[in-house]
């Protein structure tokens, strides 16, 4: 049940596990050894008395003012107090999770040249549940995600604010109580000062060292973080779109021979081939595909037809972002870095043991151009769930067996109607967020004269990312309400009074069987925003791709 760190094998999956299911983590010996060996390198320059960036030297544009030995702790305090000015709302628990296990990994790859005891304390922090406070707002991407990881490093030195689970503090406490996140808090959290946080857990409150404030904030992880969590959540709402779209196929009477392996073998991008291979198994087995198989309609619009194509290249979107927050998960992302002297050349500051580089890993353009990709592409798998929506609802476009709106009494009732309203809206927002990363304002007295905005990308991504998860919420209720129709277009069966809905594919009756359980048939009008709100639920807590999946894959075992 743990999360081992140690600065090279760090997933997002890892990241999800630590930051929403609440794993532990422990960090690896060789790591621990890479950290000491970090450590010494800076000491051993320290001693030398040569002037290093961010050893004994200003930050951005101050770089060349020199600071004394006797202020060079105080150096490290005041950069993370001073760099702690972030703005808006506070970030949630999972996401401040997500940057601090982005953090210590981070600095595991060694070359920070922090000491042990402050990834010790960063890690005791997570698995005791000591949440930073931390604001939203206030990073460039570059130097890093520098005002988030400030705040979350206030509490390391004893300062700021933090949410702690109940589990630690007195339930009687006089603190501030905060709803926290039922699924991973234990008990009520309690908002406190940086010291009584650490207090609460049995930690000191640290006094940094040189190089530390700045190994601390200097880097991506807030960016990563989100951008690791976003991966998961893509993926999985990938799946639930392909659920979606194939149970639209199939209550719209569409055709599924879009998906035959033949099409996609002459134009093999990969994520079109899996969508199709995905559509296959969840459609697989329907008695409604079968039934009208030869039927004369000779195309299905393209939000059916195009399916593969269109979801399957927002896979590849979201593969392309997976790549990239793999890496940078691993990666060292501060500045200056911390090497063995004879692993450069003779251009780094240094001793004849270490040699100290400035460079640009803390650029988050790495991730904040894939992030914008990813958002691109979730907002068009939004759109073509919302035009899937408008076929299944408008008496314009629906097939004949279709009542308007899949109102059983159309006219005096209204039905879904409104629920395209809503998907169309969640669109609109969607598509209106602009591109962060192509906007730049020079910061630090011009010396930071290029940012990337990652932070913002990431942030951006997100919104989306919720908007999208409605959409295809709605698209799933209106797919089941739609299925208790089919059986007027659809004869399976002997001779009856009442028609019979034909069984639906494997994977798409098990979505419909989840849906009936919180979402019954729409027989009267009622709030169905509550509809919506049930799925999306079953799509967040992975019950609905869940039984989905369980189904399918005993279908393959029987050869069904």
């Amino acid at each position: 049940m743990t999360v081992t760190l140690d600065g090279e094998t760090l997933t997002p999956e890892d990241v999800a596990a630590v930051a929403r299911a609440g794993k532990r983590v422990t960090i690896a010996d060789e790591a621990r050894e890479r950290v000491r060996e970090s450590r010494e390198r800076v000491e051993d320059v320290l001693e030398s008395g040569e002037p290093v960036y961010g050893l004994n030297t200003g930050f951005g544009e101050l770089v060349d003012e020199r600071i004394p030995p006797s202020q060079v702790e105080r150096l490290q305090t005041n950069l993370i107090r001073s760099h702690a000015a972030g703005g808006r709302r506070e970030l949630d628990r999972e996401a401040v999770r997500a940057m601090m296990v982005a953090r210590v990994n981070a600095l595991l790859t060694g070359h920070s040249g922090v000491r042990e005891i402050v990834v010790d304390h960063l890690a005791a922090m997570l698995n005791e549940g000591v949440h930073p406070v931390v604001k939203s707002h206030g990073s460039l991407g570059a130097s890093g995600d520098l005002a988030p990881l400030a705040h979350m490093s206030l509490v390391l030195i004893g300062e700021g604010e933090a949410l702690v689970d109940g589990s630690t503090l007195d339930a009687d406490s006089d603190a501030e109580l905060d709803s926290g996140n039922p699924t991973t808090a234990v008990g009520p959290t309690h908002r406190v000062s940086g010291e009584e946080a650490l207090e609460s857990v049995d930690l000191e409150p640290l006094t940094l060292a040189p190089k530390e404030g700045l190994a601390l904030i200097n880097g991506t992880q807030l960016t990563v973080g989100l951008a690791a969590l976003a991966v998961v959540d893509s993926e999985e709402l990938l799946l639930a779109a392909d659920v979606a779209g194939a149970l639209t196929t199939e209550v719209t009477l569409a055709t599924t021979a879009t998906s035959d392996p033949a099409i996609h073998a002459v134009r093999p991008h990969e994520g079109q081939r899996r969508t199709a291979e995905h559509v296959r198994e969840l459609t697989a087995g329907s008695e409604i595909v079968e039934a009208h198989r030869n039927c004369d309609r000779v195309q299905d619009a393209y939000s059916l037809r195009c399916l593969p194509q269109v979801h399957g290249a927002v896979r590849d979107a979201v593969s392309h972002l997976r790549e990239a927050a793999a890496v940078e998960l691993n990666s060292a992302t501060d500045n200056p870095l911390v090497f063995a002297a004879d692993a450069i050349d003779d251009r780094a500051s240094g001793t004849d043991r270490a040699a100290v580089l400035s460079g640009g890993n803390f650029h988050g353009e790495p991730l904040a151009l894939r992030l914008e990709y990813a958002r691109l592409a979730l907002t068009d798998l939004a759109a073509i769930s919302e035009r899937r929506i408008d076929r299944l609802l408008n008496p314009n476009l629906q097939e004949p067996h279709l009542p308007p709106f899949l109102a059983p009494e159309s006219g005096l009732q209204s039905g879904y109607m409104i629920v395209q309203y809503t998907a169309a809206a969640q669109l609109n927002e969607s598509r209106s967020i602009g591109a962060a990363v192509t906007d730049n304002t020079p910061v630090s007295g011009g010396q930071e004269d290029h940012v990337s905005m990652s932070n913002q990308s990431a942030l951006n991504t997100r919104r989306v990312l919720e908007n999208t998860v409605a959409v295809v919420a709605a698209e799933l209720v209106c797919g089941a309400q739609a299925a208790e129709f089919v059986g007027e277009a659809v004869e399976i069966g002997g001779e009856s009074d009442a028609p019979t809905r034909p069984s639906l594919g494997a994977g798409t009756a098990a979505a419909y069987d989840c849906i009936r359980e919180v979402v019954p048939p729409l027989e009267n009008d009622r709030p169905v925003h509550e509809d919506v709100a049930a799925v999306v639920s079953l799509l967040e807590d992975g019950t609905l791709l869940e039984r989905v999946a369980d189904r399918c894959d005993a279908g393959e075992s029987d050869g069904s």
